[in-house]
């Protein structure tokens, strides 16, 4: 259910109130928020944050992407979609396997490049053809890479619907992954575990996320060895840290912890499977942990050490690094900051930008904020198609 277009999920949140018959008392006496957050929130003085929409959208009886209202496609995209959704159907129904098979492994290579440059429209539109004919060649051969690189690309979907907020795709997509996974390598079940999780952090169950993390750790640890074992249980360990800083729970700190250490087994960041992992992205979860947690001035101090050392990661992680750099300096009321923080994330990950909640909220609530003209904020409004 898509409840308002963008920008700013926040403003979902009295749309959907209103809708139940609640008043503001109501809403934040069964969401354990104070009244004042709550108004705020809906007249846009203040950013809506995941943990606080996730409680929000429990207090409605509604999921998290619900009330933070998914992403359109329009024109081509529609018919990628649809050919991506029967890909997905086909899964154990597959046809001839492809002619060059050969050329698979640099497919999906492509589709990751895409991916890293957050150019969700060419990812919607190439994966329905990669899924297929990585599929039907796992099916003719059976070969466990083969099957690999069926869940490789089952994590693209994933990532994709993530994005878009599309649930109903991402969990389908997770559940063929991890179907995939079981014909596979034994790294491939660790990274559909992770992206299990996210699943569940999309949808705002944090703590049944935790659970599917703590879970696959303990099955990393007696499955994978070497490179692989400390890849698979860092990547685990940064989606364990997210979810965890979520809900502000004690166990993010033995998450970050456990990243960290398993990050030390990497000079630098490495790309594998579609994702990175190292130094510098177990840095950038760290920062967005540390706003959730509201520690507002230690992100921006991981922030600057991490910026000034040399960024080598992708748009796909640099974007919202940036988003929530801009978070925590709305926090702490630079407003000029922010917004400079946010026409940064705009610039690196466009595509991302424009349908990630986090950059709609900072919109909405800078928008909102600034009561006079301001020809930077109102450059990049337009470019977000918001009103100001």
């Amino acid at each position: 259910m898509s409840v308002t277009k963008i920008p700013g999920p926040g403003a979902n949140v009295a749309v959907c109130r209103k809708a139940r018959g609640l008043s503001q008392v109501a809403l934040a006496r069964r969401a354990n928020i104070s009244v004042s957050l709550l108004s705020k929130i809906e007249v846009g003085d203040r950013a809506l944050t995941q943990g606080t929409a996730a409680d929000l959208a429990r207090a409605m009886r509604m999921t998290l992407d619900e009330l933070l209202g998914t992403a359109t496609v329009e024109g081509a995209d529609e018919n990628s979609l649809t050919a991506l959704n029967y890909a997905i159907r086909r899964f154990d129904i597959p046809d001839g396997p492809p002619p060059h098979p050969e050329d698979l492994p640099r497919e999906l290579a492509e589709l990751n490049q895409h991916r890293y440059r957050t150019e969700l429209s060419a990812v919607l539109q190439k994966t329905p053809g990669v899924l297929a004919r990585t599929t039907n060649f796992a099916h003719a051969t059976q070969s466990p890479d083969a099957w690999t690189r069926v869940a490789d690309t089952y994590s693209v979907v994933y990532w994709l619907a993530a994005r878009h907020r599309w649930m109903h795709l991402a969990e389908l997509a997770v559940m063929k992954q991890r179907m995939a996974a079981e014909r596979a390598n034994p790294i491939a079940a660790t990274v559909a575990a992770r992206d299990e999780a996210g699943a569940f952090l999309n949808s705002g169950d944090f703590a049944g996320g935790l659970a599917i993390v703590d879970r696959a750790v303990v099955e990393a640890e007696t499955t994978l060895r070497g490179r692989d074992r400390a890849y698979g249980l860092g990547i685990l360990h940064l989606r364990g840290l997210t979810l965890a800083g979520r809900i502000k729970d004690k166990a993010a700190a033995a998450h970050i912890d456990a990243a960290c250490r398993a990050a030390g087994e990497f000079p630098e960041d490495i790309e594998d499977h579609g994702i990175h992992f190292g130094p510098e992205n177990t840095a950038v979860h760290v920062i967005s942990t540390a706003s959730d947690l509201e520690d507002y001035r230690e992100s921006l101090d991981t922030a600057d050490d991490l910026i000034r050392g040399g960024l080598t990661l992708p748009a796909t992680r640099v974007g919202p690094l940036h988003m929530n750099i801009s978070r925590s300096k709305l926090a702490l009321g630079d407003r000029d900051g922010a917004l400079e923080s946010l026409e940064v994330a705009w610039d690196i990950a466009p595509e991302m930008a424009r349908v990630h909640p986090t950059s709609q909220e900072l919109m909405r609530v800078l928008t909102s904020l600034h009561r006079r003209s301001n020809p930077r904020l109102t450059r990049l409004a337009k470019r977000a198609g918001v009103p100001f």
